[in-house]
């Protein structure tokens, strides 16, 4: 697929729209690297992509159980009786304590009342990027040959009937705890971590929308993943879009990046605060993909995400920092996210 400067992609996405034809789209959390593209010129070989139901391989996602070929194509294969080899090397303590001590500074200077702050830990698994897509079942997920692999419960941003939703994900807990709901939903740090992202978006949404309002507010979700259940907390912001939306996709969505849920607030000074603090490049990570059919305009943050470099794995992950972090919690959170959603 062919790259695009912001500039260009904004216009792309606005063209596009203005005319009701499909894309999809993959921006990166610097806004450096763009891809749109038409569905039908997109090679499957290079990109596979199940976006709510919005996809380019067969609905639903099937294995053959034989380990025959998918799709007509010898390189797609798996088994789906492979024992799956899956060891976590996490970031030292030393390293993540460094960068959790500069976010906490900023903190206590008053840059910042919620940072997100992520981490590259190291995987080694006996699986492919594309055998993780094909055996993983996630709301949103892609496959980018040779790059990354994502499977991501948080939508970011869905555009129908002339409205724009929003539903930021903040709090995660291990649903196998005791009484885990309840600790969750009355963790101090956790709720006032939600109320801010919550403004956040709020605030985010009022730049392109009128008549922005809370509609549901922290509701759990539950995931399932390799190594066992976790809930996790959102809530559901909404607003009116003028008339003429469509023709204006690319303003509205680039208007809201970076995607607050993984930056913090306020969202300028916390990016650069992001940029002192982490040891790594995001890159595509905890940028946004979606698709837009013509009429209806889903998209995703690209987290719980796998990027392949020099021949080797890394699943970027974090967490959001406050004054009431806890950093033994937050690294063991950091960790706990290295999950895949196997089936």
């Amino acid at each position: 697929m062919k790259l695009f400067t912001k500039q260009e992609a904004l216009d792309r996405m606005n063209l596009l729209g203005k005319s009701d034809k499909p894309f999809l789209f993959i921006i990166d959390y610097d806004q450096a690297e763009i891809f749109i593209e038409e569905p039908h010129l997109i090679d499957s070989k290079e990109c596979l992509f199940n976006l709510n139901g919005f996809t380019n391989v067969g609905n639903p996602f099937t294995i053959n159980r034989a380990g025959e070929e998918l799709m007509g194509n010898p390189e797609w294969t798996t088994k789906l009786d492979k024992d799956i080899k899956w060891v976590v090397k996490p970031v030292s303590w030393e390293n993540y304590k460094r960068s959790f001590q500069t976010v906490i500074k900023n903190i206590n200077e008053g840059n910042s009342y919620l940072t997100n702050l992520t981490c590259a830990t190291l995987v080694e698994t006996n699986l492919s990027l594309l055998e993780l897509f094909l055996r993983s079942d996630s709301l949103y997920k892609m496959w980018f040959k040779d790059r990354f692999v994502f499977f991501s419960p948080e939508i970011f941003v869905r555009i129908q009937n002339g409205e724009i939703y929003s539903y930021p994900m903040k709090g995660t807990i291990d649903a196998s705890l005791p009484d885990a709901e309840h600790c969750i939903l009355n963790d101090l740090k956790e709720s006032a971590e939600h109320a801010t992202i919550v403004d956040l978006i709020r605030n985010d949404l009022s730049i392109v929308a009128k008549e922005v309002t809370v509609s549901k507010y922290r509701y759990l979700d539950k995931i399932t993943t390799n190594k066992g259940s976790l809930l996790q907390v959102s809530s559901e912001i909404k607003g009116k879009l003028p008339v003429n939306y469509s023709a204006k996709l690319g303003d509205i969505l680039f208007a809201l990046l970076p995607a607050g849920s993984i930056t913090g607030a306020p969202k300028k000074k916390t990016q650069s605060i992001i940029s002192e603090s982490e040891t790594h490049i995001r890159g595509f990570y905890t940028g946004i993909a979606g698709y837009f059919d013509g009429e209806r305009l889903d998209s995703t943050v690209m987290i719980r995400f796998i990027e392949q470099a020099d021949g080797k794995f890394y699943f970027k992950s974090g967490g959001g920092i406050t004054a009431k972090s806890n950093i033994e919690s937050e690294y063991n959170e950091m960790i706990q996210k290295v999950y895949v959603p196997l089936y």
